[in-house]
C-alpha cells in the first residue's frame, strides 16, 4: 500500500511515492474488479472505513450496521453537468456518515474514465439517444460495472445508502433504473438538481470545470459559457423529472425551491429530505476562531469575562479577519474570478461571557452576532482544574478507559466528545443553511467537533485537533473536498496562544509531570502528523489540498 499522510482527514500520497504509483485508470483497468474507493484517491468522504470510528454523532448500533429501521436506499442523482450534483452528493454523504449511516458515492464518471483509459474521451455520440451500436455497448458496459459494485456493496458489505452520481437524462432510463433496484429490494429516491439561473451555472462551471488546458488564458466567464455550450452539444436530450410514480426530490436553483413526490417510505428518507432543505451549493467561507483569554479563573463553572489581553486579542483578531476577507476579494476580482460584491459576514458565538465579549469586536464594526446555546464548551465534570497527575491518581480506571477511547469516554459528571457532537447537530444543520460568510467564535472543544464535520475527520482524531489563538482557520466548501487554510494573527502575546487550560489532556505522560510538554507547533494535526507538516505562519497555507486533486475531474461530463 502507498504510504499516506493525514491532515484533517484529507489523505494525500507523499510526492515521492506518488511518482511511482499507477494512474487511476491503470489501477482500475488492471484490477480484477473495479470497485471505486475514492473519487480523488486523497479524500475521506467517499471511503467507508473498515473500522467503526467514523460516525461522530451515531446514537446506536445494530448487528446489520443499518440504522433507523430503514433498509437499503439508492439515491439517484439527476441533472446536467455543472448543476452541483457531486457537491450535493458529497455533502449528503458527509452528513449521513456523521449520523452513522453506511453511505458510499458511486460516480459514474470514474467508471467511464477507468474503462476508456486516461487521456481518452468517449465517442461524440456517447450521450445521444440514437447513439451508434458501439457507443451503446460502451455505455452499457460502464453502467453494468457501476451497478454491479452498488449491488455488491449493499448486499455483501452491509451498505445502507448508495448515492449514484450520474446525469440520468431521460424518463425512460430512470423508470428502468427504479425497476431494477426494486428487484434487488432497494428503495430508490431520485434527486434532481435543476438550475436555470445563469449566475449559478457560471459560478459552478468556473469553480470546478474550467481548469482544463482548453480554457487556459481565457476570461473565466467566457470559459464557463464555452464549457456549458460544449455540454449542451454533448448531451442534447435531457428530460426534467415529472414521473408521478417515482420517489423524487427536485432542488431548483441551489435550494431556492423544492418539489417532492412520493417521498414517504421511511424515517431515513425524511431525514435526507430535511437535510436537503437545509443545504445549498453556493460559495461561502467559514472561519473558526478561539475566544479570548479570561480574567482570573478561566474555568467552566466560573464563566469569567475577558482579561485586558483577551480584549486586545479580540480586536486584533477581528481586524485581521476583516482585512483578510478584503484582500481575498480584491485578489479574486483582479484575477477575474468574481465580479460580485463581497459576501456579508455573520458571527456566531456561544452564550458564555468571554465568547460574547470576543464577538463584541465584530458587533462594534456593524456585523450581526447571533448567540448559540448549543455551542457552549464541553463540560469537564469532576476533573475540572485537576492536574493530570491528580486525575491519574484519583480516577485510574477512568484514565484507562479514556486512553482506549478518548472520543466516547466521559469522566464522572462530564460530557464526552460524542455527547458534544450530538448536542451540536442543530448547529450543523444551521451551518449548512447559512449563505453568508460565517465566523464561529467558540471554545476549542466545539471547534474540534465542527471542524471534524466539515473536514470529515475520524473520531479518533477529534480530541487531538489543535486551534491556537494566533490562527484563524478558514474553510472553503468545494465539490469534491473542502479546503482549510490558516490565517495568522500577528502581534499577540505568546501567553494567549496555547490551548485552553481547562482542557483535559489525556493520555497523560508517564513521567508524572502535571502538564505535557508543549506541542512543537500549533495547528490542526495530531502529534504524529506534526513531523510531516511544517508551516510558515507568515503567510496563508492551504491545508490538505493536493495539486492533483481535481486532475481527473476537469472535463467530467457527469
Amino acid at each position: 500500500m502507498p504510504e499516506q499522510v493525514h491532515f484533517g482527514d484529507i489523505c494525500c500520497q507523499s510526492e515521492q511515492q506518488a511518482n511511482h504509483d499507477d494512474s487511476t485508470a491503470d489501477i482500475a483497468a488492471n484490477a480484477p474488479r473495479y470497485r471505486r474507493k475514492s473519487s480523488t484517491f486523497i479524500d475521506g468522504i467517499h471511503d467507508v472505513p473498515e473500522d467503526a470510528d467514523r460516525a461522530p454523532a451515531q446514537l446506536y448500533s445494530t448487528m446489520s450496521g443499518r440504522l433507523f429501521h430503514s433498509g437499503r436506499i439508492a439515491i439517484v442523482m439527476v441533472g446536467l453537468p455543472a448543476r452541483g450534483k457531486t457537491h450535493i452528493s458529497v455533502s449528503m454523504a458527509r452528513y449521513l456518515q456523521w449520523l452513522g449511516v453506511k453511505t458510499r458515492i458511486f460516480h459514474l464518471g470514474d467508471y467511464r474514465r477507468a474503462t476508456v483509459g486516461e487521456g481518452n474521451d468517449v465517442p461524440e455520440d456517447y450521450f445521444y439517444p440514437d447513439a451508434s451500436p458501439s457507443s451503446v455497448m460502451l455505455r452499457q458496459k460502464i453502467l453494468k460495472k457501476c451497478r454491479e459494485d452498488i449491488y455488491s456493496w449493499l448486499n455483501h458489505e452491509n451498505g445502507q445508502v448508495a448515492i449514484y452520481d450520474a446525469v440520468n437524462p431521460t424518463a425512460t432510463s430512470r423508470r428502468a433504473l427504479a425497476k431494477e433496484f426494486a428487484k434487488h429490494d432497494v428503495q430508490t429516491l431520485f434527486l434532481e438538481s435543476y438550475v436555470d439561473d445563469e449566475n449559478i451555472l457560471r459560478e459552478n462551471a468556473r469553480n470546478v470545470k474550467i481548469g482544463s488546458p482548453d480554457f487556459a488564458n481565457m476570461d473565466p466567464d467566457e470559459a464557463a459559457k464555452l464549457y456549458l455550450r460544449r455540454m449542451g452539444t454533448k448531451i442534447p436530450t435531457f428530460e426534467t423529472m415529472n414521473e408521478k410514480e417515482l420517489n423524487y426530490i427536485k432542488m431548483i436553483n441551489a435550494g431556492q425551491k423544492f418539489f417532492y413526490n412520493n417521498v414517504s417510505f421511511n424515517y431515513l428518507s425524511h431525514r435526507i429530505v430535511f437535510y436537503l432543505t437545509n443545504t445549498h451549493i453556493k460559495s461561502r467561507a467559514t472561519y473558526f476562531v478561539r475566544a479570548g483569554a479570561a480574567a482570573g479563573d478561566e474555568s467552566y463553572k466560573a464563566d469569567a469575562p475577558l482579561s485586558e489581553e483577551g480584549i486586545r486579542y479580540s480586536k486584533v483578531m477581528a481586524e485581521t479577519l476583516v482585512k483578510h476577507r478584503e484582500q481575498e476579494h480584491a485578489a479574486a476580482t483582479a484575477k477575474g474570478e468574481t465580479n460580485s460584491p463581497m459576501r456579508q459576514l455573520t458571527v456566531w458565538c456561544s452564550t458564555r461571557v468571554r465568547t460574547l465579549q470576543t464577538a463584541d469586536a465584530f458587533k462594534d464594526r456593524g456585523y450581526k452576532v447571533r448567540q448559540r446555546t448549543q455551542m457552549s464548551q464541553i463540560n469537564p465534570g469532576v476533573c475540572e482544574r485537576l492536574s493530570e497527575r491528580a486525575i491519574r491518581r484519583l480516577y485510574p480506571e477512568e484514565v484507562e478507559k479514556h486512553e482506549l477511547d478518548p472520543y466516547h469516554h466521559r469522566y464522572p459528571r462530564a460530557e464526552s466528545y460524542h455527547d458534544l457532537a450530538v448536542r451540536l447537530e442543530p448547529i450543523i444543520l444551521e451551518l449548512e443553511r447559512e449563505q453568508n460568510d460565517l465566523v464561529i467564535i467558540a471554545h476549542e472543544s466545539v471547534l474540534r467537533v465542527l471542524y471534524a464535520y466539515l473536514m470529515h475527520c475520524s473520531t479518533m482524531d477529534i480530541p487531538k485537533l489543535k486551534f491556537p489563538r494566533d490562527e484563524i482557520i478558514e474553510i472553503i466548501p468545494a465539490a469534491y473536498q473542502n479546503v482549510a487554510k490558516r490565517v495568522p494573527i500577528p502581534g499577540l502575546d505568546p501567553m494567549t496562544i496555547p490551548g485552553s487550560p481547562e482542557d483535559i489532556r489525556i493520555p497523560v505522560p508517564d513521567s508524572g509531570a502535571d502538564t505535557p510538554a508543549n506541542m512543537p507547533a500549533g495547528g490542526l494535526s495530531s502529534p504524529a502528523e506534526l513531523a510531516a507538516f511544517s508551516f510558515d505562519k507568515s503567510s496563508d497555507k492551504v491545508v490538505g489540498k493536493d495539486p492533483d486533486t481535481l486532475k481527473d475531474k476537469i472535463v467530467d461530463e457527469d
